[in-house]
């Protein structure tokens, strides 16, 4: 089981390579909400998402041996870019598979990142297979999208900067929310906030039609969803939690939460209007579980992770001219 410790150890690889982004707190969200609102803007972080924190954490652990035998992964996008960008400053060779739908912007910075895409159909393809298949082929290391502990422990400092900058303003998350696909960025984060402040209450927050882990917490067992809905939180698009990472979700996770395409929208179109920022979907989707009153916030300090923000720009423009 992954530790505190090994969060910790995470955080010192990551040093001068992930940014700490800040908490950021906004005098209108505060007043929607009712409460303490602090946001962990992960859209401003290296490659525009989390995801280089588990990335690296992974690839500098390789041996000579292994790094240059090169990694395979699969991804979206978001984990595409980190597995990029880590290899790329590791010297290391890396072949991601992606869909072939996915964000434009997601498969051009991969492969100005120097990562080599690999295309599959989504609805017919499975990616993991087929990262697998071509792993065996080129005798190369995996490096899971959310499945694996130095995974699980980079992300996990996402959660370790959110106790700790709370602290250091005085204001310790009462509840904090994480957009959950896979459950890498939650199990990992959970467990360095149930270290810090243990009277924390975490939540998950899935897109609807994908609240695969809402179910599987719900069931008290893995539970699979299907993918054939289409959703543009692209990010989030997973059948079922895995199962490293559930084994902890189950253990520290307090409940989930489920937000509609149009809540996810209202939100990104919030992020723009009132924070100046640029959310991608799956990025927002805890913003919209508060913005939407899916949780209890008066008189609370609610933490809300912004996990990424690799947007695409004609999506992004055609959901901003919803502005009113």
């Amino acid at each position: 089981m992954i530790g505190i410790r090994d969060i910790e150890a995470a955080a010192k690889r990551l040093a001068g390579v992930a940014i700490e982004t800040p908490l950021i707190r906004n005098a209108e969200l505060d007043r929607v909400t009712g409460g303490t609102v602090l946001l962990k803007p992960e859209c401003l972080q290296r490659t525009g998402s989390f995801k280089i924190r588990g990335a690296y954490n992974l690839l500098s652990q390789l041996s000579k041996a292994q790094a240059e035998r090169g990694v395979v992964a699969w991804s979206s996008g978001n984990h595409a870019q980190g597995v990029a960008a880590a290899a790329g400053m590791l010297g290391i060779h890396a072949a991601i598979v992606m869909p072939e739908d996915a964000p434009a912007a997601k498969l051009k910075n991969t492969r100005r990142l120097g990562g080599e895409v690999i295309t599959y159909d989504r609805y017919t393809g499975n990616r993991e297979t087929i990262a697998r298949e071509i792993a065996a082929d080129r005798d190369a290391e995996l490096v899971p999208s959310y499945e694996h502990e130095h995974i699980i422990a980079g992300q996990g400092t996402v959660g370790l900067e959110i106790a700790d900058q709370s602290l250091a303003l005085e204001s310790p998350a009462d509840q904090v929310l994480i957009c959950c696909g896979g459950g890498g960025l939650t199990s990992g984060s959970a467990v360095a906030l149930k270290a810090r402040l243990p009277d924390v209450n975490i939540f998950t927050v899935e897109p609807e039609y994908y609240d695969d882990t809402l179910q599987s917490l719900a069931a008290g067992e893995r539970v699979s969803v299907p993918t054939t809905t289409r959703s543009i939180c692209d990010a989030l698009l997973t059948d079922s939690p895995g199962e490293l990472t559930f084994s902890i979700m189950q253990r520290l996770v307090s409940g989930g939460l489920v937000v509609t395409g149009d809540e996810v929208m209202d939100a990104m179109r919030f992020a723009f209007q009132h924070l100046k920022l640029v959310v991608e979907p799956g990025g927002a989707v805890a913003l919209a579980a508060v913005l939407a009153g899916k949780i209890e916030t008066a008189g609370k300090t609610t933490v809300a992770v912004l996990s990424g923000g690799n947007v695409d720009y004609e999506l992004y423009a055609e959901i901003q001219g919803g502005l009113t």
